[in-house]
């Protein structure tokens, strides 16, 4: 599977996938549009670690909810991830069997590296 979960309005992500300048065999899922599914999350989990791994505190919502007070669980991250897409880190990139998450700059290079080879 080739795929980057992304918002669509989000600079960032536009930036990061110009960066990436996916073929056309890529899927580009906005994540507003369709949030990302329980068999895909919960691979992505197993490739990163964990559910937190994959979970974005810095979401509006986050706090506005008070989660940041709260002693979140694996499955509340998971359950929150599946219910509001603002909680997933972003962009989420998989080629085939690698796994990149976030905007950071050693992920975002690892990543064109990836779609590169």
């Amino acid at each position: 599977m080739k795929k980057i979960y992304h918002l669509a309005n989000c600079n960032t992500c536009q930036k990061i996938i110009a960066q990436i300048n996916p073929s056309e065999e890529v899927v580009l899922q906005n994540i507003k549009e369709q949030n990302i599914d329980e068999k895909t999350l919960d691979w992505m989990k197993e490739k990163v670690g964990s559910y937190e791994a994959l979970f974005s505190k810095r979401a509006m919502k986050y706090r506005a909810l008070g989660l940041n007070e709260m002693k979140l669980t694996e499955q509340d991250f998971r359950k929150y991830m599946l219910e509001e897409y603002t909680f997933l880190k972003r962009p989420f990139i998989i080629n085939e069997d690698e796994v990149f998450i976030g905007n950071a700059k050693k992920d975002v290079e690892a990543a064109v590296e990836s779609f590169n080879r």
